[in-house]
């Protein structure tokens, strides 16, 4: 799992750098949450813009193995998660720092309220 750690390691780092490091940390798993997905996928998305190639370019084939590898629910949620990094990088950031501190607030072994 991306920790909070590795998101602010991850944030000092150039994007090939960013890219690279959560390629890393995903390799191996065998089935990483959709939230770990569409931020790589949003990095790779990032990268094509930013070089000036067309959207999905690169990033296209990636999905297209994920597709073969995990299920279609968590390659839709990764996609959609990537579009709201793109799109609304605060919104999200604001979510993803308020479900941080919701698991600091939890010990592992105490059950999550629903």
């Amino acid at each position: 799992m991306v920790s909070e750690n590795d998101l602010q390691e991850i944030q000092k780092k150039s994007l090939d750098e960013q890219i690279t490091r959560l390629e890393e940390l995903l390799e191996g798993r065998e089935r990483p949450r959709a939230f770990e997905l569409s931020l790589l996928l949003a990095l790779k998305m990032a990268k094509e813009l930013r070089e000036g190639k067309e959207l999905g370019s690169e990033s296209g084939d990636m999905v297209a193995t994920w597709s073969e590898k995990y299920p279609n629910s968590i390659v839709e949620e990764a996609i959609a998660g990537a579009k709201e990094f793109l799109l609304n990088p605060a919104r999200l950031a604001e979510k993803i720092k308020e479900s941080l501190l919701q698991s600091k607030e939890h010990k592992p072994d105490e059950p999550k309220e629903a």
